[in-house]
């Protein structure tokens, strides 16, 4: 069940007209009251000699009392529906689902003698409208601060009681969503997206590719995008707005977004703080060989899982807006194959990226700069980095959908499982060739060695061995064992230390999440002549290209 506060109105006739009208698609049937707050309102839908002037004027009776006390904008206008899977409710039910809708929000508290006069109008199977103004009894104002969030509770409530569906909530951390206007200025523009939602994805794509706040604007310039910055007297920023070129108002003017209109993580103090400078960190090194970026942002991901079952929430919001900034830069750098399904993923998690609780953003900025780093590094010639990358981020993302989950973050919750769905796709199509690979490999070992990482495996693993033996994909890890002894591993260690990683139980195979992950910890080399088809030429990864990719992910 949803609840639709519109913004308050000063014409209670017309708000009454466009109930009981057919309509801006004559979608409207039988228009009728439910209830009212004493029961004998006019009804011009089932009362002949009613008439919209009689049921207006009744309603603003304490307006006109009031006289200049009375506020200007008098209507509160709100809407309540079910889920169209839902059962038909009856007339009685939604009048009393009305009534405590306003019980809940002040307009009209249960026993309240001086509470405002309201109506409840019904002119379609799965939801009514409500229509109050805004001068109680006693000719003083009702209070209804915070009516939205108070309704939104009531409706959780109702959703039990009445068994309807149970509404995925939010904690008021969502972006706006763009209006119908925004939408229908789009279309007429030929866009899917609303210049809300393209700027939105320019600005979080940016923040992911920017290593400080100055060269945030120099990449929002060459991406096409207007940028205005306001400043202090003092000549420090302030903020900033954009727009895109051709967006204009009806004096021809650009329509302007301010960093926090696009979201409540892209205010310019939010963002300054994620790109505040840092102490520098060496480039990671195992054995003596250097450690790429990609490399890095793949071990930083994998631990992503244990950190958030381990450490404080502020740590871990932290290491969630990591995982985000991660999916915002990969369509930049990815093979067009994959970009789709990785753009709606970025766009599905820019949901689960926030939350109430504050990120302690220092906490992971070695995390960051490796993510800077990889739209600037040489793209991958194996195939299998970019595998075992989205490997070790849809495990991160399960992660965090059961993170938000725990703490009742249900939108959250809701749009980390999306992502994963569009991760899996794209993991499934990213690690066909590189699997195949090390498959071949595996079944070309000998007898001898297959029996030897049989045992191996039921001796480290002995409450998964038979799942694992069982899959598919055994050949590939019996390989990878192999490579790990040649390169003078432990295998029985590192399968232990494999597993003791959280989310093993989510994945779909576990013997491929193992494979990259025994890759991962033996810093093996798994197919280094292959090249995943797509994949851009070492030479041409330079600084992230914003315009050609932002036009891409708003089309």
């Amino acid at each position: 069940m949803i609840t639709n506060i519109g913004k308050a109105g000063a014409d209670t006739h017309g708000v009454l007209r466009y109930l009981y009208g057919p309509g801006r698609a004559n979608e409207h049937t039988d228009p009728h009251l439910v209830a009212s707050w004493d029961g004998f309102a006019p009804d011009p839908g089932r009362d002949e000699s009613a008439t919209l002037a009689q049921l207006a004027t009744v309603l603003d009776l304490r307006v006109k009392q009031a006289g200049d006390r009375a506020p200007a904008k008098h209507v509160w206008h709100c809407s309540v529906r079910t889920a169209p899977e839902d059962p038909i409710l009856t007339d009685e039910q939604w009048a009393t689902i009305a009534r405590r809708i306003l019980n809940a929000t002040g307009i009209a508290p249960a026993g309240d003698p001086d509470a405002c006069r309201w109506v409840a109008v019904r002119h379609a199977e799965d939801h009514i409208h409500i229509v109050a103004t805004k001068v109680r009894g006693d000719l003083r104002e009702p209070r209804n601060w915070n009516d939205y969030l108070r309704a939104d509770n009531e409706c959780a409530a109702i959703e039990k009681e009445y068994g309807l569906r149970q509404v995925v909530r939010g904690d008021r951390t969502a972006a706006k969503r763009p209006t119908r206007a925004e939408k229908e200025k789009a279309l007429r523009a030929g866009h899917t997206a609303t210049p809300r939602e393209r700027l939105r994805t320019t600005v979080r794509t940016t923040v992911a590719a920017a290593t400080g706040t100055e060269e945030f604007f120099t990449i929002l310039r060459s991406a096409g995008v207007l940028v205005d910055i306001q400043y202090f007297p003092s000549g420090d920023i302030r903020g900033y707005k954009v727009a895109l070129p051709g967006d204009t108002n009806a004096k021809g003017e650009p329509v302007w977004f301010s960093g926090s209109a696009l979201g409540p993580d892209l205010s310019y103090p939010k963002i300054s703080e994620r790109l505040a400078p840092t102490e520098s960190v060496s480039v990671g090194r195992h054995s003596g060989r250097r450690r790429t970026a990609w490399q890095q942002v793949t071990d930083a991901a994998d631990q992503i899982p244990d950190v958030l079952d381990e450490a404080d929430d502020a740590v871990g919001q932290a290491y969630i807006t990591v995982l985000a900034e991660t999916l915002d830069a990969l369509p930049l750098i990815a093979p067009a194959s994959y970009r789709p399904q990785l753009s709606q993923a970025a766009a599905a998690f820019e949901r689960a990226s926030r939350s109430r609780i504050r990120a302690r953003h220092q906490q992971a900025q070695s995390t960051r700069r490796a993510i800077k780093a990889i739209v600037r590094e040489a793209a991958p010639t194996d195939g299998a980095l970019l595998a075992a990358l989205l490997n070790a981020l849809l495990l991160a993302v399960v992660a965090a959908q059961h993170w938000h989950h725990t703490r009742h973050h249900d939108q959250q919750a809701e749009a980390a499982r999306q992502t994963a769905e569009h991760l899996r796709a794209a993991y499934q199509a990213a690690a066909i060739q590189p699997l195949a690979v090390i498959h071949q490999r595996g079944l070309r070992l000998a007898v001898t060695v297959q029996q030897q990482q049989t045992a191996l495996v039921r001796q480290a693993l002995p409450d998964l061995a038979e799942q694992v033996l069982a899959e598919p994909g055994w050949p590939a890890l019996a390989a990878t064992l192999t490579d790990a002894q040649k390169a003078g591993h432990d295998p029985t260690v590192l399968l232990t230390e494999a597993t003791q990683r959280r989310e093993l139980d989510t994945a779909t195979a576990i013997s491929d999440v193992l494979v990259w992950r025994l890759h991962r910890l033996a810093h093996l080399n798994p197919q280094p002549a292959t090249r995943t088809a797509g994949m851009p030429s070492p030479t041409r990864a330079t600084r992230p290209s914003a315009q050609a990719e932002h036009s891409r992910r708003t089309r």
